[in-house]
């Protein structure tokens, strides 16, 4: 469903060197994770016999239990579709092998080796076992089946690929798992038995999500429990299943009982991004055996959150941080331009709305570390037919806090002579009267820069831009467009962050906060805001979510609908499914535009520039992706 996939981690309660009893917590963790929908469960290292049973392990005794444990789970689970994979110490041509077991339907499917082998402090693998890293292209008898055996197996079944590591492989210089991804596996599972010490659990922890990153992949990892040997250290039972960088979920609490977690993998997601990752798609290996898996179980619900600001840090620390990481980078990047160019003056085209605030703040910024002189920036506010005095206001505030240079030019005149030039009403309130408005102050601004000896500071957001929502070389056009990576919702944040940072200006940046996101180009009543954008276009919240999902995801609209409808409690799905339509048409139509867009920093993963990580053509066909929705 939609490219879900849904998989658990267990911790069995472990009763040390006694196969028979594990086996049967084993089986009871495999119903119930099957009675929850989901595809496949991993297990712990050696989880049959044990991790810590020391030299027990060369008991015959001990071996012939496991298989006959062994026995009983793939009876028991003959019914069953999931897939479980399992620890398990194999015997192979006279020599022991540490091993994942993969089973479904009461059959094995194939047996991957362990093949890095810690012999250090605690550990002491090379004392039981053989390496399996250089077994290939094997296959073995084992209980009445004839299955694969070695390190080059994969397990597939449509779009989901899975390859399977133990432990000390993902410690390792060069993990497995950096060759199963690069072949194809999307989800990677490690059984593991990892001890407690002081800071183990926080390296583990960024240990697994780093390599879900790196692999762009699905990373799930379960380790052996408080029921291994006490001897000389002690294993948590820690399990933690990473998306991409992202651990969905973790239980590291110790405890005598068995434990499971689940997640939702969104597999069609890492698919999606390593397609356009290049340096991905450099690394191709082909060198491993596929074994195609019965089907899946399917997902019963999208057991997953999705944040409705997906351009917004959830956390307000690391909100602040990124406010500041962003401000920076819009003013090292202006203060660059301008001394590529030998010139320290600025104009900038002011409304009192967000984007020209935002583009105010961070060139006064770039102004200060640079050591310009504030007055070198030239704020213009440009009131015109619908302009209300609120906005005007505002902008003529902060500018005069700032220490700017503010200049008021009433557009009204221009524009008439330009409505009487072209023959158009001035009753008429189409496209025609507003546009007019938005092209009459870009050319007053190119042409007072032409005059002053400066460039001319573009406003739009990368929410406007995606949408269209622009006249084009009017407010489209600038010589350098400073806002153009940030999106509207982010665009909120940065301004409350300069509010936070300065108590000068807190309350003109509250009140332009406040104000409603408006063009002001059509006549008002009573100096009231009339033109409410969001009204007109839709939420940007909801644009935002599209694009980010659209861009960076690659996702479907028919997805984009699903996750936005989990996202959103405050919208219904109708709602979502009338503005995602809007913005399909108006990303597919309005790519003129972006194709002639300005300069203008990136400063998040996403950027619609066609110099930077977004190419289209301008009369691409957006029919079959509304079809999606319908």
């Amino acid at each position: 469903m939609f490219g879900f996939v849904k998989v658990a981690a267990a911790s069995p309660r472990l009763s040390l060197a006694n196969p028979t009893s594990n086996a049967k917590e084993i089986i009871k963790l495999i119903k119930e994770a099957n009675s929850n929908h989901s595809a496949i469960i991993l297990f712990p290292e050696l989880s049959l016999v044990g991790y810590s049973v020391g030299d027990l392990i060369f008991q015959t005794q001990l071996l012939n239990q496991q298989a006959k444990a062994l026995e009983y789970i793939l009876k028991e689970s003959k019914e069953l579709n999931i897939i479980s994979i399992i620890g398990y110490v194999l015997k192979h041509k006279d020599r022991l092998y540490n091993c994942a077991i993969v089973i479904q339907s009461g059959e094995i499917l194939g047996i991957v080796p362990k093949s890095y082998l810690p012999s250090k402090q605690e550990f002491y693998d090379f004392r039981y076992f053989n390496s399996g890293k250089d077994i290939k292209n094997c296959y073995i008898d084992i209980l009445s089946f004839k299955v694969p055996f070695g390190v080059d197996i994969l397990f597939k079944k449509d779009e989901v690929t899975f390859g399977i590591e133990i432990c000390e492989d993902l410690w390792s210089v060069t993990p497995p798992s950096n060759y199963m991804a690069s072949s194809g596996a999307n989800l990677i599972f490690n059984l593991s038995a990892s001890n407690e010490i002081v800071g183990k659990s926080k390296y583990r922890e960024e240990l697994v999500r780093t390599q879900s990153s790196r692999l762009i992949c699905g990373y799930i990892y379960a380790s052996s429990s408080i029921g291994e040997s006490s001897s000389d250290t002690i294993f948590g039972g820690d399990l933690i299943i990473s998306e991409y960088g992202k651990i969905l979920k973790r239980d590291r609490k110790i405890s005598f009982d068995s434990k499971i977690i689940y997640a939702t993998l969104d597999y069609q997601r890492v698919s999606n991004i390593r397609r356009i990752d290049t340096s991905f798609n450099q690394t191709y290996i082909n060198d491993f055996r596929e074994i195609e898996l019965k089907k899946l179980n399917s997902i019963d619900k999208i057991d997953r959150t999705y944040n409705p600001y997906p351009f917004v840090p959830s956390d307000d620390n690391l909100r602040e941080e990124v406010c500041e990481e962003i401000t920076d980078i819009q003013a090292y990047a202006l203060i660059r331009r301008l001394k590529t160019i030998g010139i320290k003056k600025v104009v900038i085209g002011v409304s009192g709305g967000l984007d020209s605030t935002l583009a105010l703040l961070s060139t006064h910024k770039a102004f200060k570390i640079a050591n310009f002189d504030l007055k070198d920036i030239i704020a213009v506010t440009m009131p015109g037919l619908g302009t209300t005095s609120r906005t005007k206001n505002s902008a003529i505030n902060l500018a005069k806090e700032l220490g700017v240079t503010i200049k008021e030019i009433n557009i009204n005149p221009i524009v008439i002579e330009e409505f009487k030039a072209i023959e158009h009403s001035i009753v008429d309130f189409s496209v025609t009267y507003e546009n007019t408005q938005a092209r009459v102050r870009t050319s007053i601004l190119m042409n007072m820069s032409n005059k002053i000896g400066a460039i001319v500071i573009g406003t739009g957001d990368l929410s406007e831009i995606a949408l269209g929502w622009n006249t084009y070389n009017g407010d489209h056009m600038s010589m350098y467009s400073l806002n153009s990576g940030i999106p509207k919702t982010l665009v909120r944040y940065i301004i409350e962050y300069y509010a936070n940072k300065n108590i000068n200006i807190k309350n003109i940046l509250k009140e332009i906060l406040n104000t409603p996101v408006s063009p002001e180009l059509l006549p008002h009543k009573d100096d009231k805001i009339e033109q409410i954008t969001e009204d007109i276009i839709g939420p940007y919240e909801l644009h935002d979510f599209f694009l980010y999902h659209f861009v960076r995801e690659g996702f479907t609209p028919k997805k984009i609908l699903k996750i936005a409808d989990i996202a959103f409690e405050n919208y219904d799905i109708a709602t979502i499914k009338k503005w995602l339509k809007l913005f399909i048409k108006r990303f597919f139509t309005q790519q003129f535009k972006r194709n002639s867009m300005p300069d203008g920093p990136m400063v998040g993963t996403i950027s619609l520039s066609p110099r930077t990580n977004w190419r289209m053509p301008s009369d691409a066909n957006f029919e079959d992706f509304l079809k999606d929705l319908d």
